[in-house]
């Protein structure tokens, strides 16, 4: 199977970790030796229930015997579709009312463009330096990462970066720009948050100039940072919101929200402004439904502030400069790159998953399933400290 991995399917990097998976449970995940590793990643933020949560394999299983693909997006009505716009706009304000899915986090992120450009008239579009929203061609055109970008350019003209948290960069925002794109916490940047109110700053800035807030709440969405989006923890509402990865529950997806007045905007001149074949799939609207469900019925994003919490108090070593990071969105800062692959790898080897962050090569990411334990937070956390111990006395 590793030569297959490596001979047939395309790779990112030329040193993949190459685990070969035999199944996934909770906060476990089983490769085809036996050996057990705890996840303190679940799948780069995806999996926000852990992994083969029942409510979700149970809500597949019963769409599966009822229809799976029946039309392209938006054309006929399918219930676990309609149900699940329905309750995100019951847990969001009022003005981000009506939901446009579709496959991926990158494909929302094109979308909002597309919307911000049609509600506005305008092209300009502004985004943060070291900020990561996708990897298709109009989000690396608002990728604040030049070395990544210049292998494909040219990209979308008028984009132009500001700089996250730099209340003079506001002023760039004008009457020229159709929108101004965030993440409400940088994820690939090291787990930035916004400071000294830097993102009401903004939205006044928007609303002096006329231009649209769009915030990509991709990762740090669906609970992750202790509010259901963590825009919420900031006191503005976005014009766009962007959602995607825990979303699913472990399925691809993707969403952009705006007001009904402007998404309808995608609906003529042209028609089919924007469209999809597999946006709204039942299937993954059905695992996306109930991995809402749980979370707004029940305790488990209060909780996560808890865990956070229990993780800082565990994550105390000379070696930690710092933890970044809001929730369950966390991650340990090295002092070099070197020792943050070293302690990845070498948890890895003892059976606590950790991955890295792309633009920030200090960081070591643990963002676990918001389902786990405090018995495996506290598992996971002796096993990272035994291993910096080890690089400590080197």
């Amino acid at each position: 199977m590793k030569e297959d991995f490596y001979k047939y399917q395309a790779q990112t990097t030329s040193h993949p970790l190459a685990m070969e998976i035999s199944h996934a449970k909770g906060s476990y995940i089983y490769d085809t030796s036996g050996k057990r590793h705890l996840d303190f990643v679940a799948g780069v933020s995806a999996c926000t229930l852990g992994h083969c949560h029942p409510r979700v394999v149970s809500a597949i299983k019963t769409q599966t015997e009822k229809y799976l693909h029946v039309m392209v997006y938006g054309e006929y009505i399918q219930a676990p579709t309609v149900q699940l716009v329905k309750l995100l706009s019951e847990n969001l304000p009022e003005s981000l009312n009506t939901t446009y899915l579709v496959n991926s986090g990158t494909e929302a992120v094109e979308g909002a463009l597309k919307l911000a450009r049609r509600a506005t008239g305008r092209t300009q579009f502004l985004y943060a330096n070291h900020a990561y929203h996708g990897n298709t061609m109009g989000s690396m055109s608002v990728m604040g990462f030049e070395e990544r970008k210049n292998a494909f350019k040219p990209l979308l003209p008028d984009c132009f970066p500001v700089n996250f948290n730099d209340e003079a960069d506001l002023q760039k925002i004008t009457s020229e720009t159709a929108a101004i794109l965030l993440e409400t916490i940088q994820g690939g940047a090291g787990f930035i948050q916004p400071e000294h109110d830097y993102l009401k700053k903004v939205r006044q800035r928007c609303d002096e100039t006329g231009t649209l807030l769009i915030l990509d709440e991709i990762q740090p969405g669906f609970g992750r940072t202790g509010k259901l989006f963590a825009f919420e923890h900031f006191g503005i509402v976005p014009d766009i919101l962007v959602m995607g990865k825990g979303m699913g529950g472990g399925l691809p997806i993707g969403a952009f929200t705006a007001s009904h007045q402007v998404m309808k905007l995608l609906q003529e001149n042209p028609k089919l402004g924007h469209i999809t074949t597999f946006g709204g799939n039942p299937v993954i609207a059905s695992a996306a439904l109930v991995t809402l469900q749980e979370l707004t019925e029940t305790d488990i994003i209060k909780e996560t502030l808890q865990k956070e919490k229990l993780f800082r108090k565990l994550l105390k070593h000379p070696l930690i400069k710092e933890v970044r990071g809001k929730g369950l969105m966390l991650a340990a800062i090295m002092e070099t790159p070197e020792i943050a692959s070293e302690v990845i790898l070498a948890c890895k080897d003892r059976g606590l998953i950790l991955f890295w962050l792309l633009f920030e090569g200090r960081a070591i990411r643990i963002t676990p399933p918001l389902t786990i334990s405090n018995d495996e937070i506290t598992e996971g956390c002796k096993i990272l400290q035994d291993v910096l111990n080890n690089i400590q006395s080197y």
